[in-house]
């Protein structure tokens, strides 16, 4: 062992430790000492030049600056001179498991546990620690006496520690007015609970909680005006009976009114930004959200703006570099990423990313307003569509973030930190303690937030991801299909 001077900047860290070094606490298996990277520990903070960090099993111990750590005796050193950290992001608005992502169509039958592993292993590829999935094929009552016998993929899954996966968390089926859920491939609209009256909102509530969702999704949204959805009466009683059970509430909402209510309603989170459709957040909403907060009142109110597809819209016209990164080749084919982004992009008019530019100005204002209000901003891709590319729009959401006015290293404590505070993991920090999730980069985020993209090694609970081996099987599925539509 070799002993170095203890700055006064990590005295409270071993104080932590008390009588016992963190070798004493863990075992003596799988010691790793890290040095010499630039280290960005996720709360928002300027990095660490020159960093040293040690991980003991599954965990961060020591994190500080190289030569003044107590590093344990065999430990396994690794130089990361050159290289940037930061934690692994973590996702609260997803739909995963329902993608065929080699053929590029979707269906309850491939909703099985195989399915939903390959894309947990999609998002750890991309640096993704954990994410909370919503709209999840579970059973559930069809609320006329029978049950839907789904299964429990998601609940088992979610039991489960899977090598080269993100962690899983479900926020269950979610609840809409008939019909009114999620839109999109069919496979997805008959998923959450039907209520259209008080008592069956009542019911649903009691029935949903029993999966023991991380919240309660509910979509107010009538569609452009084309469907019925959820009206006050109905998600207030949601909102209250879920309460009554101390299980939050997130919501995917469009207009100024019904965020108001939903607002005084209790409602903790919110799938997307809270005021769309062309409305601009008004001072009453903010007078809303600052009052919850200084009375403590659910004062824990966040979003997941989600305008990445928004933000990639506003680069119609042209071929974005994105287009042609070769993180996305690794497990979207050439066809694929043509087929929803290359030609789509390449046909919009002046005029329409005019158009797509102001509706990305308006809905970044509104969730900045909002964020000055108090509310936080949360890491949420909203992927789940075959358009909606699984573990790469994490890398995107980070991007449109910046875009919207946050730091790149506010971007990055949204992802990180503050969403594992509200996913209730114990990741998004490069700390003492936390679950050992990070991400080593060729470059530097802080300068140019893309450089996320130019990953080098995931290491999920201790563990480097073989994403070497991810990647050959991606590519041999697509191969594989190659050689069977030529036949």
């Amino acid at each position: 062992m070799h002993r170095v001077r203890t700055p006064l900047f990590l005295a409270s860290t071993f104080l932590l430790l008390a009588s016992a070094w963190p070798w004493q606490l863990h075992g003596q298996t799988g010691q790793t000492v890290f040095e010499g990277a630039r280290l960005i520990m996720g709360d928002g903070g300027a990095p660490i030049e020159n960093s040293a960090f040690v991980v003991i099993g599954n965990a961060f111990t020591q994190v500080g600056r190289r030569g003044e750590l107590r590093v344990p005796p065999g430990a396994v050193q690794v130089d990361l001179t050159g290289k940037t950290v930061m934690p692994a992001l973590i996702d609260l608005h997803g739909h995963v498991g329902f993608q065929n992502i080699v053929e590029g169509t979707m269906s309850k039958a491939f909703y099985t546990r195989e399915n939903l592993i390959d894309h947990l292993q999609r998002l750890a590829y991309n640096g993704v620690g954990a994410t909370v999935s919503v709209g999840d094929l579970e059973d559930r009552s069809d609320m006329h006496g029978g049950r839907t016998n789904w299964g429990d993929v998601p609940l088992q899954v979610r039991k489960e520690i899977i090598p080269n996966a993100a962690l899983f968390r479900t926020a269950g089926t979610g609840i809409a007015w008939p019909g009114s859920g999620p839109q999109g491939d069919p496979s997805r609209v008959d998923v959450p609970y039907p209520v259209s009256t008080v008592e069956e909102a009542r019911k649903a509530v009691q029935d949903y909680v029993l999966m023991k969702p991380e919240f309660i999704k509910i979509w107010v949204d009538d569609r452009g005006g084309t469907k019925k959805t959820l009206t006050p009466p109905l998600y207030r009683a949601i909102a209250e009976e879920a309460h009554k059970y101390n299980v939050p509430v997130g919501v995917h909402n469009v207009t100024l009114a019904n965020a108001k209510e939903l607002m005084r309603a209790g409602v903790e989170g919110w799938l997307h930004v809270p005021v769309r459709g062309g409305e601009a957040v008004d001072d009453e909403l903010i007078g809303i959200v600052k009052q919850r907060i200084a009375r403590n009142d659910r004062p824990k109110i966040w979003m997941t703006p989600a305008l990445i597809t928004a933000w990639m819209d506003t680069q119609g016209g042209t071929r974005p570099a994105w287009l042609d990164d070769p993180l996305l080749r690794d497990f979207y084919s050439s066809d694929q990423i043509e087929e929803y982004w290359g030609r789509p992009l390449a046909k919009r008019t002046p005029e329409e990313v005019e158009r797509a530019q102001k509706e990305f100005e308006l809905q970044a204002s509104n969730a900045m307003k909002l964020r000055a209000a108090g509310m936080r901003i949360v890491d949420g891709t909203d992927t789940g569509q075959t358009r909606f590319l699984i573990g790469y729009f994490n890398q995107l959401d980070l991007e449109s973030m910046v875009a919207m006015g946050l730091t790149p290293a506010e971007a990055i404590a949204a992802a990180t930190r503050d969403a594992a505070e509200i996913a209730r993991v114990n990741g998004g920090l490069v700390a003492p303690g936390r679950s050992a999730d990070f991400i080593v980069l060729d470059a530097n985020p802080l300068e140019k937030i893309g450089n996320t993209r130019r990953i080098n090694q995931v290491y999920l609970r201790g563990q480097k991801v073989d994403r070497a081996g991810l990647k050959a099987k991606w590519l041999a599925s697509q191969k594989q299909k190659i050689k069977s539509s030529v036949k």
